[in-house]
């Protein structure tokens, strides 16, 4: 995936007017965080955000470039949405250490469908969410189990799942993540 770039400026209003202000100028209020909790108000250019936003996971890092200076590598944490206009209407940045390792949670997305379902089984969802520890520019965008070769009576777990090279997973490593039973 290409690296994703994104512009931003420093701001010192503040408020709804502030906010509404910068909207109608097709600006988006942000915020974004260190790992001190310390947080400094931005603006972003809504439409060049929203192409952003759109590819992003809740994983990938983005290079946010402030006030023209070197881009910092943050994470989308969360953003207000209006669902009736189709906009974002606020963005709140986590800006991670590269040289420290972060842990995240994520969720599990099984793909295939599997040789004893075809055998007349049923496949059982186990965990959906496993945690994860690793480096910033080792996140992966997902965590995918492929359950194609998963036949009747048969399971995969935890210690089965390939999150990638620098990839800690923290969860157990006896957690079922799924599982083909007979129909009874």
């Amino acid at each position: 995936m290409e690296e994703l770039v994104l512009k931003a400026a420093s701001r010192t209003a503040t408020g709804k007017a502030a906010a509404k202000k910068l909207r109608a100028e097709g600006k988006l209020p942000a915020v974004m965080y260190n790992s001190k909790g310390e947080a400094f108000m931005l603006t972003v250019d809504e439409s060049e955000f929203t192409k952003v936003w759109k590819t992003a996971t809740a994983t990938t890092l983005v290079s946010l470039v402030v006030d023209g200076k070197e881009g910092k590598p943050v994470l989308i944490k969360a953003t207000e949405y209006d669902i009736i206009t189709d906009k974002n209407l606020h963005v709140d940045f986590h800006a991670v250490d590269p040289e420290k390792p972060l842990t995240v949670r994520m969720n599990v997305l099984l793909r295939g469908n599997p040789v004893g379902v075809r055998e007349g089984g049923a496949l059982e969802k186990g965990i959906a969410t496993v945690d994860i520890k690793c480096l910033p520019k080792d996140l992966p965008p997902r965590i995918v189990v492929d359950v194609t070769n998963l036949s009747l009576n048969a399971q995969l777990s935890v210690k089965d799942i390939n999150a990638g090279s620098g990839v800690t997973v923290l969860t157990p490593a006896d957690e079922i993540v799924a599982a083909v039973k007979p129909l009874r």
